[in-house]
């Protein structure tokens, strides 16, 4: 956002200043990728103990964060060494609520001091990104020890069983499991169960007696490899997404819907379908990200999901994002269930599942929170609840009357798209803008018309509480996300 049009308090910056950290970034990960590869061939567990894998990706994570971030580094390691003297030192009874309110709260205080204190609207060196996932990290694991230290087996939900973690983790395994050179840049979160597993080479066996059964009375050991089309495909992915982004967003910036003289000569169709193509512009730089985070794990070896039915091995345990669904959602919830998955995941585990009180609202505050300090922000997750109650009331109500044949599903499913897409690209304004006083003045000029419809639309359709039931078929898929969730999505 350096060389876009002023926004807000936003200081311009020479163009290099604001490119070097992304190029560091991009050449730590293209590093990642290959040591990856090096690390499944030549460090594997039956080569290798875990002890020393855990030390060679603990060691690897730190040296990618000092070359892209210098000295700001360190900040991971006062957030992770807080939070392990919180789990030490307290009881477990109380250590979950301890662990995510000072992680949460050095987070915050590092995003304030970034934000406000050093350079605002800048996302050259944002120390803070990887803060995020290791903060995601640290408090899945404070709950997945409360769960299975203090919880008995009875009193826990599906997901609850798969993730409780039953002993304390080392130092060696606290510090591997946040910082390794896999995700210490751009994640994903992934459980610790999973991540220990894959450490000690036991991630296949339950996906080979699940897809294979026994040999002789043992688990096979021949892993799946992932090499060959389904990396080339992500590399692929990747340099599209990049390639879009960089053209097609340089050359129509979201700050443009502010741009008094591109309002003043543009119809207000023109300005609708310009910021649908800026955000559908957008979108591909997170694609990039996230998937070549996928990547880099992948050529590691973790991220193994078991088999599709024709035998082939899926690797889309800890992906972040399903890009089709995305962009042919037909409901906001839909579109959420597919972005920043493990972010999603996250915020039903630590928040949703458990908050007593409102977790709809709970879980989009905390959401806001995580992302940042930015006004924007808060604006964007504000939005986004009264966009999910209506959508939900719409849903609940008008759906089954579209059900009555194939060109009724399909007229419901072009509409909901295209009322999906507009939402998203209306709610998510704010975000991209970041300040007050810019966002203000986009809903002005929409005549905050989705804002009006959608409390409307909650004041008039009666919903009736099914969370129950919602909960429920999450723990299934929580707790196996190998089995059929991408189908119930789409039912959605």
């Amino acid at each position: 956002s350096c060389d876009t049009e002023s926004v807000g308090d936003t200081k311009k910056k020479p163009m290099s200043y604001c490119l070097w950290p992304t190029v560091n970034f991009v050449v730590c990960q293209l590093f990642a990728l290959v040591t990856a590869f090096w690390f499944r061939l030549y460090l594997h567990p039956s080569k290798t103990s875990p002890f020393i894998r855990h030390v060679v990706a603990t060691l690897l994570g730190f040296y990618l964060a000092l070359f892209c971030f210098g000295w700001y580094a360190l900040h991971f390691l006062v957030q992770s060494g807080l939070a392990y003297g919180v789990m030490i030192f307290t009881g477990v009874e109380h250590m979950h609520k301890y662990c995510f309110v000072v992680t949460l709260g050095y987070l915050s205080f590092c995003q304030v001091t970034r934000v406000y204190v050093f350079d605002y609207g800048m996302y050259s060196a944002d120390f803070t990104g990887p803060m995020m996932v290791i903060t995601q990290k640290i408090t899945s694991l404070a709950f997945e020890i409360h769960d299975g230290l203090m919880k008995r087996e009875e009193h826990l939900k599906p997901s609850q069983k798969y993730l409780a973690v039953r002993k304390m983790p080392s130092l060696l395994e606290y510090l591997s499991y946040n910082c390794n050179f896999m995700g210490i840049l751009a994640g994903p979160t992934c459980s610790y169960n999973d991540y220990v597993a894959f450490i000690e080479g036991r991630c296949y066996e339950p996906k080979h007696l699940e897809s294979n059964g026994k040999e002789n009375g043992k688990f096979k050991q021949s892993d799946p490899s992932p090499k060959g089309a389904k990396m080339i495909q992500k590399v692929c992915t990747c340099a599209l997404s990049l390639m879009v982004y960089l053209v097609i967003y340089t050359a129509c910036p979201t700050e443009r819907v502010i741009n008094n003289t591109f309002m003043a000569s543009n119809p207000f169709y023109i300005q609708v379908l310009y910021l649908y193509i800026s955000m559908l512009a957008l979108r591909p730089k997170y694609y990039f990200v996230w998937t070549l985070a996928d990547a880099i794990n992948n050529a590691a070896g973790f991220g193994f999901n078991g088999y599709n039915t024709d035998g082939t091995p899926k690797w889309d345990r800890i992906s972040n994002l399903r890009i089709l669904n995305i962009e042919f959602a037909t409901s906001f919830k839909m579109f959420l269930d597919n972005w920043n998955i493990q972010t999603a995941l996250w915020l039903k585990r630590v928040c949703y599942e458990r908050c007593p009180y409102n977790p709809t609202a709970a879980t989009f505050l905390l959401s806001a929170i995580w992302h940042g300090v930015y006004p924007g922000y808060y604006l964007t997750f504000i939005t986004g609840i009264v966009v999910t109650m209506a959508a939900r009331a719409v849903r609940h109500n008008v759906r089954q009357h579209f059900l009555g044949s194939a060109t009724l599903k399909l007229m419901y499913d072009v509409i909901t798209w295209f009322s999906t897409q507009m939402a998203i690209c209306y709610t998510v304004v704010p975000f991209v803008l970041l300040a007050v006083g810019p966002s203000l003045k986009f809903y002005s000029s929409w005549y905050c018309c989705i804002h009006l419809l959608c409390v409307l639309l909650v004041l008039v359709l009666p919903v009736k509480s099914r969370r129950t039931k919602q909960q429920a078929s999450e723990h299934n898929c929580l707790s196996f996300p190998d089995n059929n969730c991408n189908q119930k999505q789409k039912a959605t």
